[in-house]
């Protein structure tokens, strides 16, 4: 899995944004060679999305069931979420029952929420006494009825933590809140990473331009 952020380059020199790995010697667009001319927009490293789930300690995290955001994901794909600790070891509920583990699986994952290191000891308190109900139990797993959703999701109502508790009560609404928009925004940078898999570069021409291919 590629776990390290791949350095997207966006830069703008006669127009159109230019995405690429490497920044090239000439504009794609015009030709011009660009070390001899100015940028309209300087190049730029584009804000990598995803997270080591690790090193949030405290958070909520998702990731794809299977593979990984970069190279596997599609919209309609389940998703897998889980919790950290106070010391970054993460927490999911899946057919395996429930595991305490550093796994290097959610080393590319989206973070949905982090509390702040004021809650730091009621968050593990809360945890711990959710964790030793007996109902997260591999047998107990049901794809459907009793998964990684409720598990997370019973512990944030269970910890009374503002907005993010609140809209835990609801499955529909808390994917709305804090799923959907974490997804939409990563989808984006998914999108580029994968048309530049297939070109040195992708130029994004504006809607009244020409057609925004290379």
């Amino acid at each position: 899995m590629k776990v390290m952020d791949p350095g997207i380059v966006c830069f703008q020199h006669c127009g159109p944004k230019i995405f690429c790995f490497l920044l090239p010697e000439t504009c794609p667009v015009c030709g011009a060679d660009l070390s001899q001319t100015n940028f309209s927009l300087l190049p730029f490293r584009v804000p990598y999305p995803f997270i080591r789930a690790s090193q949030y300690p405290c958070s909520v995290i998702i990731k794809p069931t299977s593979g990984d955001f970069l190279n596997d994901y599609y919209n309609s794909m389940d998703l897998h979420i889980g919790v950290t600790t106070s010391t970054g070891t993460i927490v999911e509920f899946d057919k395996n029952g429930l595991r305490r583990h550093r796994s290097e699986q959610w080393n590319q994952c989206l973070l949905l929420d982090q509390v702040p290191s004021s809650w730091t000891e009621h968050w593990d308190n809360t945890l711990f006494q959710v964790c030793k109900q007996k109902c997260w139990s591999s047998k107990a797993y049901s794809e459907n009825r009793h998964n990684c959703y409720t598990f997370v999701l019973t512990f944030l109502m269970n910890l009374n933590y503002g907005n993010l508790s609140k809209a835990a009560s609801n499955k529909t609404a808390f994917c709305e809140k804090f799923i959907v928009p974490r997804t939409t925004s990563a989808g984006k940078y998914i999108s580029l990473y994968r048309k530049l898999k297939e070109s040195d570069f992708y130029v994004h021409r504006t809607p009244h331009g020409a057609k925004g291919a290379k």
